[in-house]
């Protein structure tokens, strides 16, 4: 995305990765991740050393991501800044995610990432939260740290509900008139898929037709431990999992949705909350930032789910403030989708592009200046 809108307005772009060279000639197998490796953390930084001696002083040093952190001392006295999009591996690594226990290697690898990150003096993050995280556990010494929200990746819009019907059956899903609830996330810890099938369990016990539920995934699911959970649905509930759909195909779902159920632990920023939003879905999430930051206090909260929390007694809860959501009447539910509409033009990309190349203006003057 900076790539391509950068080079739009006229500047020059370079993307530095690291090239499969021990890889392509490694046979996959045991010994293939250690060729990985090699090329990453000895060739990668050995090339990146020789070409910054033909580096234009004006050059600019930009990490997408503070998991880059291993490289930053590389041009740690040059102008660069750090993108920083979430601490949650960082903040289970030390020990502060109970619902994620992390491995000796993953401590370790977690520490060489900060040690290299925290060398960085510029930062900009996508959430108060992941700046909080950044301050609070990243012992950084910042010259200066940005908040910049996302922007949308694709401009999700409400579509009719016979065209997001249409759309659906084209993708083969089995779609109802009065809609469905709708989960986007996945069984990665901090999703809460868990406690996603919870909820619904309750609401499938007190609801006589309950609206199906759709999960919707980047990645293949459910996992041993949900299907487990399936097995104490009631009949009359029913959970279905879709996988790599493609924007159209989510922005549909979203026009068709009733609600968005998006009970996360945790997030770097929450990108369902606002595609829901700006298609007119509401939102029912954890209040707990991110998500109550994102959402905006037009969303509908639940409680943040605890590591040792009653999980039933939990589900049971969000299962009310739900059924209130499913029972409000039509024009409520239109305000609510009108303010959500209205809340979400905030996360504009190219407002955040444009903040971003001033922040990226003002940190290489400051170089020249300095220098």
């Amino acid at each position: 995305m900076l790539e391509e809108a950068y080079l739009l307005r006229g500047h020059e772009v370079e993307v530095w990765s690291p090239q499969p060279v021990f890889c392509r000639v490694m046979p996959k197998g045991r010994f293939s991740k250690w060729a990985r490796y090699v090329d990453t953390y000895i060739l990668f930084p050995l090339w990146v050393r020789q070409k910054l001696k033909k580096q234009r002083e004006d050059t600019l040093y930009v990490f997408c991501d503070q998991a880059l952190g291993p490289w930053v001392p590389l041009v740690k006295n040059q102008p660069h800044v750090v993108h920083v999009h979430d601490l949650m591996a960082l903040r289970s690594a030390l020990g502060f995610e109970q619902f994620n226990p992390t491995s000796w290697s993953g401590r370790i690898y977690q520490r060489y990432i900060r040690q290299g990150f925290k060398q960085a003096k510029h930062f900009i993050s996508v959430s108060n939260k992941t700046r909080d995280d950044l301050h609070d556990f990243g012992q950084v010494s910042p010259v200066n740290s940005h908040l910049v929200y996302n922007g949308f990746n694709y401009p999700y819009a409400p579509m009719a509900k016979s065209d997001a019907m249409l759309a659906l059956n084209d993708a083969n899903f089995p779609v109802q008139s009065d809609g469905m609830l709708l989960h986007v996330g996945g069984e990665v810890w901090y999703k809460n898929l868990l406690g996603v099938i919870l909820i619904y369990i309750e609401y499938a016990k007190v609801e006589k037709n309950p609206l199906p539920l759709w999960c919707i995934s980047p990645s293949s699911y459910p996992n041993i431990q949900v299907q487990a959970l399936l097995n104490l649905l009631p009949s009359n509930g029913k959970v279905l999992f879709f996988k790599d759909i493609d924007n159209k195909t989510l922005q549909a779902s979203y026009s068709l949705a009733r609600v968005l159920l998006f009970p996360s632990l945790d997030e770097g920023f929450g990108w369902p909350i606002i595609e829901a939003q700006a298609c007119g879905c509401p939102v029912l999430t954890s209040n707990a930032a991110p998500m109550n930051e994102v959402g905006g206090s037009h969303s509908i909260y639940l409680p943040l789910l605890k590591y040792h929390d009653d999980k039933q007694l939990w589900a049971k809860k969000c299962c009310q403030i739900l059924t209130k959501l499913l029972n409000l009447d039509a024009p409520e539910r239109s305000d609510l989708s009108l303010r959500g509409m209205n809340w979400v033009k905030k996360f504009n990309a190219d407002s955040a592009i444009e903040e971003y190349l001033d922040i990226y203006k003002t940190i290489s003057r400051n170089y020249q200046k300095n220098n």
